[in-house]
């Protein structure tokens, strides 16, 4: 009976079938692209899908390479375990989206770049862009690998799949199509995907609809559970999760995710227009609200079934990661191929990640460092290395799996590695669109000390977890149990645990206050300190007289939403040439006109 305790089935014939069949057309897609797009085999075409994508698969696919099988699992199991304060990221995203969107956007599209990092460049110097490239690199090796590994382990625990060779297979799949097929192919099966996940949601929520007899008793359970305390605005910085620190230091968080992490503005900047990559922003938000409203309620089932049982302190699963797969072979394994779908969603997820992660890899390290080394690399040959560099990542992401492993809740330690390694470069991104005073010494300052800081505070975090009067788990129960005995369940010890359990030492002092900062205040921590010791060291060492600063590399009134409301049509001319006004030798346009679009852009670049 669910709910009750105990081990749970496995896969049956239908769920391989429908788990296996899914994963294999989202591959077929990737092949589809690469057949479909042969004669175009430019480095531009493989990065950036020819800057000819639209709004709507372009949005799902923002959705989708963050909505990742650690969604997938994670966000369930928060709901599960400590409420539904984490459903006020909709006010997060919303904030993330119009920043993204109304600075951003413009910026980069004005400037016509492949990789985000040649900002750097532009603004500050050459060795500032290549520490920003090496930080991103680092950063979503990590991450991919943490994508990789994490719903592997709890998926191979619960369905009995082989958990090496689903990483190696997950790795395989992404690395074909990304290697044969670009963008193009990633934004595409990223849409399937997207559709993937939010079914598999709607399944679990469903079926536990059903078995509890309607959502208005879930919802009930929840409320006398104490999960529908959403806000709380204690404006304490230790508090893991209240309206401050996900209003304020998530909107940062994600800003620092989707207006400079390279596997997000790939995806805007390859749209048609500025207007649709605006649009695909917005609409993304909307897919993110959907999202994360679904993962909450998911979580609330969760809890409506097991409140008198809790899988985790009973001993059946051996990591909270590992909730919700619990749950779907204990609810859905009497539906062949359902469980299979669920499966399928979280390595939609997965795969998703994975495969914007490795595109976003080749570009920045094409552009950074293999182009500006050899600039006489011909565009075959750069489309080889495209593929080459596809595979090599893709086997990197493999490999980073077995540190992710040693990584404690995974939801909250990926958010954390975006704080500390995002949140001293949105800084300077930020200091170099907003401030002209800012010169390069200042702006390599800032950045290290920023990471600096950063690091010590989030390995600290890591090394002495906040006390559990900080992070507010909610109590769960054990009295409804069949079987309350210990169940027999494998899982890999958190390096937290390991580092705890192998010292006698007590907590240092400053593990109960600086180390217990919320980490959702890593990035504003990052993107402060790097600002004020930015703007500190360019005072000191004369600020920018010495150095020519390009008007177009700032924001300027043209670029806000109300002046670009009435210019609209000649901002979406505005795109990749070698005078940065992409689309003036449209045939549409007579030469005359031409000349009128060309002035109106000059016009507008003297007004910053």
């Amino acid at each position: 009976m669910p709910g009750s305790g105990g081990p749970v089935a496995t896969f049956s014939v239908w769920d391989y079938v429908v788990f296996a069949g899914l994963i294999l057309f989202a591959a077929g897609i990737g092949l589809f692209q690469a057949i479909r797009g042969r004669k175009q085999t430019s480095s531009d075409e493989f990065l950036l899908g020819g800057r000819q994508m639209t709004a709507v698969p372009v949005a799902l696919s923002l959705t989708a390479s963050f909505m990742s099988g650690i969604t997938v699992i994670g966000t369930p199991a928060e709901s599960y375990l400590y409420g539904t304060p984490f459903w006020l990221f909709v006010f997060s995203y919303t904030i993330m989206s119009i920043i993204s969107a109304e600075i951003f956007v413009p910026l980069f599209y004005r400037l016509s770049i492949t990789s985000t990092y040649e900002y750097l460049e532009m603004r500050y110097n050459k060795l500032i862009r290549v520490i920003g490239t090496s930080m991103y690199i680092a950063q979503t090796a990590l991450y991919t690998g943490m994508v990789i590994y994490a719903p592997a382990l709890a998926l191979n625990q619960i369905t009995g799949l082989n958990l090496w060779g689903v990483l190696v297979a997950t790795g395989a799949v992404c690395i074909i199509y990304c290697t044969l097929g670009g963008l193009k192919a990633v934004i595409w099966t990223d849409v399937f995907q997207m559709i993937i996940m939010l079914s598999g949601f709607m399944a679990v929520i469903a079926r536990g609809a059903v078995l509890q007899g309607g959502l208005g008793n879930i919802w009930n359970d929840s409320y006398h559970g104490g999960r529908l305390e959403t806000f709380s605005f204690d404006p304490d910085p230790l508090r893991r999760h209240s309206f401050w620190t996900i209003v304020v230091g998530g909107s940062l968080m994600w800003t620092s995710i989707y207006s400079i992490n390279q596997s997000q503005v790939q995806r805007y900047i390859s749209c048609k227009t500025m207007t649709q990559a605006k649009l695909s922003l917005y609409i993304n938000m909307v897919g993110l609200w959907v999202t994360v409203s679904l993962a909450m309620l998911s979580g609330l089932t969760m809890y409506s079934i097991y409140k008198d049982c809790d899988p985790f302190t009973n001993k059946d699963v051996g990591a909270t990661d590992q909730l919700l797969p619990y749950l779907v072979m204990d609810i859905l394994a009497d539906f062949p191929g359902l469980p299979g779908l669920f499966v399928a969603a979280a390595y939609s997820g997965t795969l998703s990640t994975v495969s914007s992660s490795i595109n976003a890899l080749v570009a920045v390290t094409v552009e950074d460092f293999m182009k500006p080394a050899w600039p006489w690399l011909t565009e075959r040959q750069l489309t080889w290395i495209n593929m080459g560099m596809s595979v090599f990542y893709g086997g990197v992401c493999i490999g980073m799996a077995g540190i992710a492993s040693l990584m404690g809740n995974i939801l909250q330690a990926a958010l954390s590695i975006f704080g500390m390694i995002s949140g001293p470069l949105l800084g300077l991104y930020f200091l170099g669109i907003f401030f002209r005073c800012v010169n390069s010494t200042g702006g390599l300052a800032g950045l290290i000390s920023g990471l600096v800081i950063t690091l010590w505070v989030g390995i600290g975090a890591q090394l002495y977890p906040p006390l559990p009067s900080k992070t507010l788990r909610l109590p769960l129960s054990v009295e409804g149990c069949i079987a309350p005995e210990m169940n027999e369940t494998t899982t890999m010890t958190p390096l937290t645990t390991i580092l705890q359990n192998t010292t006698s030492k007590p907590r240092p002092d400053l593990a109960d206050n600086w180390y217990s900062l919320s980490y959702l205040y890593f990035c504003p921590v990052g993107i402060i300190v790097t600002m004020v010791t930015a703007l500190l060291v360019s005072a000191v060492t004369g600020g920018c007289k010495q150095e020519k600063t390009r008007p177009e590399l700032f924001i300027g009134k043209s670029d806000l939403i109300c002046y670009g409301c009435r210019n609209s049509d000649s901002d979406d001319l505005i795109k990749k040439d070698p005078k940065n006004i992409q689309g003036l030798d449209s045939p549409v346009f007579s030469s005359n006109e031409i000349a009128l679009k060309e002035k109106d852009y000059k016009e507008k670049i003297t007004k910053f």
